[in-house]
């Protein structure tokens, strides 16, 4: 198999140029390093293996057949998408058709890499895939949400009209290996902090919950849907939820550090809760995870500690 990916030079999207170049396929990597690294991908010695660095918001040409399109480029951290509003928009619209366009054209299958943050802030718990959410489209946090909501529908547009071969997957939050220390997210923010001995910056009181996945769970729940016939949304996370005061205080914990806990002011349209409802992964993929929290954290403070 010949395997596009875009944002490939990023967190998730390096470990899928991994995943599929250990399975033998050839692997392009397409990134415009906005928010991506080729540190991430460095370690790649790989004759199947190709960088392009380019936006995926201008028109794609690629030589020669491509199996699969896994559209992964998209800032995902707040502080990201905060920054870069209308990129963030961009990618989210012009750049899912530009690379639908290119599935059409190669006859290839299409993994669209949506979030649990089109859920918004959410009013069922926890979410199923057949919840339709609650976000402020005027927010601040709009240009993201938004723009995975109008992927999703582009998406399901070229799946019913042009009958093209699709995948989403909503991802919950994950973390591991080569996230960015100025990430922005609570895990690896919570880690540095901790590494350094700072104070560890809890956002409000600490209560809001969200759902924690590790990378290789990850990986393996985007290969199983990939690989299924299930064309609709399909949630991948770690139903285990928790508090972020409960995270940083693990992650105090396991660092051996002795930061103390600050509160700062809840930003605007923050999510209270999130856990997914895997019914459809476990049902349709035989997907859930793996690595509990506890294993997940040790590995993930192991390598920022490297």
């Amino acid at each position: 198999m010949r395997v596009l990916i875009t944002g490939g030079a990023g967190f998730i999207g390096s470990h899928l140029c991994d995943h599929f170049l250990s399975q033998g396929h050839e692997v392009v990597c397409m990134d415009n390093l906005l928010t991506g690294s080729v540190s991430n991908i460095a370690h790649i010695r790989d004759q199947k293996f190709t960088f392009i660095k380019y936006d995926v918001t201008n028109f794609i040409y690629m030589d020669g057949p491509v199996d699969y399109v896994l559209h992964f480029a998209s800032p995902a951290s707040p502080i990201d998408y905060l920054r870069l509003p209308i990129h963030t928009l961009k990618v989210g619209a012009i750049g899912t058709h530009m690379t639908l366009g290119l599935t059409k054209a190669k006859g290839a299958r299409f993994l669209l890499a949506s979030t649990s943050e089109v859920y918004g802030d959410p009013l069922v718990h926890p979410q199923p895939e057949e919840y339709w959410g609650n976000v402020n489209p005027t927010g601040v946090r709009g240009v993201y949400d938004e723009a995975k909501r109008f992927a999703e529908a582009l998406t399901m547009a070229y799946h019913r009209h042009h009958h093209l071969d699709t995948r989403i997957v909503r991802i919950f939050n994950t973390f591991g290996p080569r996230m960015r220390r100025d990430d922005g997210r609570a895990v690896p923010v919570f880690i540095n902090q901790a590494l350094r001995g700072e104070d560890l910056t809890v956002f409000g009181d600490g209560r809001q919950t969200r759902s924690f996945g590790y990378i290789t769970d990850l990986v393996r729940g985007l290969d199983a849907l990939l690989k299924s016939e299930e064309t609709n949304p399909v949630n991948i996370g770690n139903p285990h939820e928790m508090t972020l005061l409960e995270m940083a205080k693990a992650i105090i914990r396991l660092t051996g550090s002795s930061s103390k806990i600050v509160y700062r002011d809840l930003p605007e349209d923050d999510p209270k809760i999130r856990q997914p409802d895997i019914s459809r992964a476990e049902k349709k993929l035989g997907w859930k995870p793996e690595v509990s929290v506890e294993d997940a954290l040790q590995m993930t403070i192991d390598w920022f500690r490297r």
